[in-house]
């Protein structure tokens, strides 16, 4: 499994906390995840009154349970997945939590899942990469919604890992934008920067709207513009989203 599997695979044991413990959302909100660029990790949401949250760090490759003000860690590298439920379900009891923190998967992940595998970390230069791109993700969303004066979170979710943020226009036009970081999947074999518009469930089409400078539009099976990650500068990926979205702006 490569180091961006891994990464995913170990993603899910935190969205499964969100499962576990948290109130279920309509969205599947309570499993998603947020980037924290103070310390390189992913949390969940507070898992209980005091706090309490489990998280990925991108420089120890480990899980930690805890707090801002204590935390246990967890080294993945040579762990099973019997290993670390063990370890999660025994940080939960600790913690007085009182609902039993259940691994159970409700979407497929695009690579096979084997109960037995043992994480190993191949190349750390790998997942420093894949840091640098959730640093650049996060930073991006964060100076565009606070340019554009728009409000949404700025979240992981877990089933295809993207860093996204959502939000519907505030001019009565009933239309919405999604946008944010992909990972590598059918449309592109890299990670990706996306934007999409939509007017209630239906997907707003691109097909008239003028060419991008950084990026280009699509609208084969997905509807939206993309523009690939590697070697994209934080004024570029904000250049490509700004045009991107004064087009949705400008359509009925």
């Amino acid at each position: 499994m490569n180091v961006l599997a891994e990464f995913h695979l170990a993603s899910q044991y935190l969205a499964m906390a969100g499962k576990s413990f948290l109130e279920a959302k309509d969205d599947d909100s309570h499993t998603n995840l947020g980037f924290f660029k103070e310390d390189n990790t992913i949390r969940t949401w507070s898992l209980d009154n005091s706090g309490t949250y489990l998280a990925f760090s991108f420089d120890s490759f480990a899980l930690q349970w805890g707090t801002d003000e204590a935390k246990v860690s967890f080294a993945l590298k040579g762990k099973s997945h019997a290993d670390i439920i063990s370890w999660i379900s025994k940080m939960a009891v600790a913690s007085k939590i009182d609902k039993p923190y259940n691994y159970d998967l409700h979407y497929d992940l695009p690579f096979n899942q084997n109960d037995n595998y043992v994480f190993e970390l191949s190349d750390k230069e790998i997942l420093n990469n894949l840091l640098q791109l959730r640093i650049l993700a996060q930073d991006v969303l964060k100076i565009f919604l606070n340019k554009q004066k728009l409000e949404s979170d700025i979240r992981i979710w877990p089933h295809h890992l993207d860093t996204g943020a959502f939000f519907v226009l505030k001019d009565d036009s009933g239309k919405s934008i999604g946008m944010g970081m992909a990972i590598p999947d059918s449309l592109i074999d890299d990670h990706y920067f996306y934007i999409s518009g939509y007017k209630g469930h239906n997907s707003l089409n691109p097909d008239n709207f003028s060419k991008l400078t950084h990026g280009e539009w699509k609208n084969n099976g997905f509807k939206g513009a993309i523009l690939p990650s590697s070697n994209t500068t934080q004024k570029q990926a904000l250049q490509f989203l700004d045009e991107a979205f004064h087009q949705y702006l400008g359509i009925n």
